[in-house]
């Protein structure tokens, strides 16, 4: 634990000096330089390349192309997540304060954070509150997400870092934007039948309505809100989709990304998504009749994804590239399935090759590693945000085994 102390200490400075702001492996339509192009901004096919240079280059672009650091919804409410994970660990071991600062100190961060994410809600004709990216985003050539487009992955994050600020503070205001988030899914997100269910789309706009794990993450918005409710409408439309994705899922017990044919890989972090949102209705609603999926989905998780040595695996046959998401996602898994204990063994080689490989001496969390050149750019939604809320996860379930 001392390990995850240091490391998760070093991460919360880095994060508080650069004031929660950063680059994204996806934010290269944000460049200036690209958008006083018209030719090459309206080009589908130039938007994509663009997207792709920035994501794949281990080289950072960014200041040359003038893509400015910005906040990201989802990285603040990760980090809202984190904190409170953070001050309720502080709470019960109060000797942690010298690594993480005060209660009082805490508390007004997250006071603050919270504040910032409900200024940066999407805008427009949506029937509930609900959050996209700081950036546009070229699907293929498919469809263009223009920046802020709302979408039920970031949504289910801001959700649930609202009803986490709500349960520190008591904030009402935080338990009602929330509440509506629930709408949002219900209202806006359109349905793609499948089985016996049916699927939530990735976001209003059409395409991307055969993903997964998004349609996951609308149920562990649905699940959320029913805890605070108990509106039978919200429990009933979430079943229809578990049962949807559980017929998804693979004899051994895996789930391909989605539907699609260019959506058939199998990676670690989204499996986890998957557990983590099954998990949560399971418990949420009382509904135990999953169970079996669940069991399968994590025999399959837990055999497929890590060596013995503690790599985490990209893929289930393959492991490169190791990208940051795949062992903090286990750290998320393990901690929401309260199964840390059980796997101590395994998550302490993941930690320990993790913060060995992986965090810079300045704190922060590189991208990927690969055989050759690997990303080490610093990215605050990815990989910052993302192991801030994994690493303190660990600490919240070791000093309030509990919560």
């Amino acid at each position: 634990m001392n390990r995850i102390v240091e490391s998760l200490s070093m991460l919360q400075n880095y994060c508080e000096a650069e004031d929660f702001k950063g680059w994204d492996p996806y934010d290269g339509l944000n460049s200036r330089i690209f958008n006083a192009l018209p030719l090459l901004k309206n080009s589908a096919l130039c938007r994509l390349v663009m997207i792709q240079l920035f994501k794949r280059n281990p080289i950072n672009l960014r200041r040359l192309a003038a893509v400015p650091k910005q906040y990201n919804p989802k990285a603040i409410a990760l980090f809202i997540s984190g904190y409170c994970h953070i001050y309720r660990a502080v709470e019960a071991k109060p000797e942690l304060q010298n690594a993480f600062g005060q209660k009082e100190v805490l508390k007004s961060t997250i006071d603050r954070l919270t504040g910032l994410l409900l200024s940066l809600r999407s805008r427009g004709d949506n029937h509930g509150a609900c959050w996209g990216y700081n950036f546009d985003w070229q699907a293929r050539r498919l469809f263009l997400f223009p920046r802020y487009t709302p979408t039920v992955v970031a949504t289910s994050f801001c959700t649930t870092a609202l009803l986490d600020a709500y349960e520190i503070t008591g904030d009402t205001e935080y338990l009602n934007v929330a509440m509506s988030t629930a709408q949002f899914v219900t209202d806006d997100l359109h349905r793609s039948n499948y089985g016996s269910g049916f699927l939530f789309s990735y976001s209003p706009l059409p395409g991307n309505d055969t993903v997964l794990n998004a349609s996951l993450l609308g149920v562990k918005i649905l699940s959320l809100c029913y805890k605070y409710t108990l509106n039978p409408e919200y429990r009933a439309l979430a079943s229809k989709v578990v049962t949807a994705v559980c017929e998804a899922q693979r004899p051994d017990g895996g789930w391909v990304y989605g539907l699609l044919p260019v959506q058939s890989w199998i990676d670690s972090f989204h499996t986890g998504y998957n557990l983590d949102a099954l998990n949560a209705y399971r418990m949420l609603t009382g509904d135990r009749s999953f169970d079996k999926n669940i069991e399968l989905g994590f025999d399959f998780y837990i055999n497929n994804f890590f060596e013995e040595d503690g790599t985490p695996k990209y893929y289930h046959d393959k492991t490169f590239p190791v990208d940051i998401h795949s062992p903090g996602q286990l750290l998320i898994t393990l901690s929401n399935m309260n199964l840390l204990s059980r796997y101590h063994g395994l998550t302490d080689k993941v930690v320990e090759w993790t913060i060995r490989n992986m965090q810079d001496r300045r704190g922060y969390f590189y991208y990927q590693v690969k055989p050759g050149v690997s990303s080490k750019i610093s990215y605050m939604r990815w990989s910052n945000a993302f192991m801030f809320n994994a690493l303190s996860h660990c600490l919240n379930n070791y000093y309030c085994p509990d919560e």
